[in-house]
């Protein structure tokens, strides 16, 4: 029943897809057009070729049209501060395991007991800067292919410290599929293989980044899909020292 249910959404968001890119519905550009059921505000304003209704002006430049989203998130970038460093693959990895584990430990109690990855956001900002003050700046070669990093590539940033909350993130919200393996064994009473189970939790979670994919030019590039909650996170980011150790 579950893989049917697996199938059968795939086969959904699929046509889904499709669908919208029969109509060339691949960008911003598709939600302000010239056609007589368009939206006059449905575009960003400083998108090129955007359609501006007569008594609007356009002052802001290459930033939100959401008034939150532009007192939130700063529009600058710095392409010299690293991000994939040993720093964010450690601190990154370790605390999406240790969420994982800790939120679908507890989702079993009556009272459940749930960690967010805002937790694991104002924790990582003093570990972090802890290793960028005692790490050496070793560079480490791996064998048998061209690749080195550094142990300590310079003071600890923004882009570490939004790049390891998102992998954190990634186990925070634990594993719906295992409800289903819950449920078998809780109230039918019945085994079910290891490697099944495996599979099960794999093909449901690799579902969705999937489906995070195919509609990221959706729900992602457009500028007016904005997410109230994720500003609470980015708010705190620039409080904590912006570009410097954000």
């Amino acid at each position: 029943m579950s893989a049917a249910l697996d199938a059968g959404t795939s086969f959904m968001g699929v046509v889904a897809f499709f669908a919208l890119g029969n109509y060339n519905i691949y960008s911003v550009n598709w939600w302000g057009g010239v056609t007589e059921d368009y939206c006059p505000l449905a575009k960003c304003p400083t998108e090129p070729d955007a359609y501006i209704p007569e008594g609007y002006e356009v002052e802001i430049k290459d930033d939100s049209p959401i008034e939150q989203v532009r007192m939130t998130v700063p529009t600058t970038d710095d392409p010299s501060l690293p991000c994939l460093t040993i720093r964010t693959w450690i601190l990154g990895v370790f605390s999406c395991v240790l969420l994982s584990f800790v939120n679908q430990f507890f989702s079993y109690r009556t009272n459940q007991l749930s960690i967010s990855s805002v937790c694991v956001q104002i924790l990582a900002l003093p570990i972090g800067r802890w290793m960028a003050r005692v790490l050496p700046p070793a560079i480490i070669r791996i064998p048998l292919l061209n690749w080195s990093f550094s142990l300590n590539p310079g003071p600890f940033n923004m882009k570490e410290h939004v790049l390891l909350t998102i992998i954190a993130s990634a186990g925070a919200g634990g594993d719906y599929a295992v409800g289903i393996v819950t449920i078998v064994k809780a109230f039918y009473h019945r085994g079910i293989n290891v490697m099944a189970a495996i599979l099960l939790t794999q093909t449901t979670q690799l579902l969705g980044f999937g489906w995070a994919g195919l509609f990221r030019k959706f729900l992602v590039d457009s500028p007016y899909m904005w997410w109230p909650a994720n500003l609470i996170q980015s708010a705190e980011r620039r409080k904590n020292g912006g570009q410097r150790a954000a």
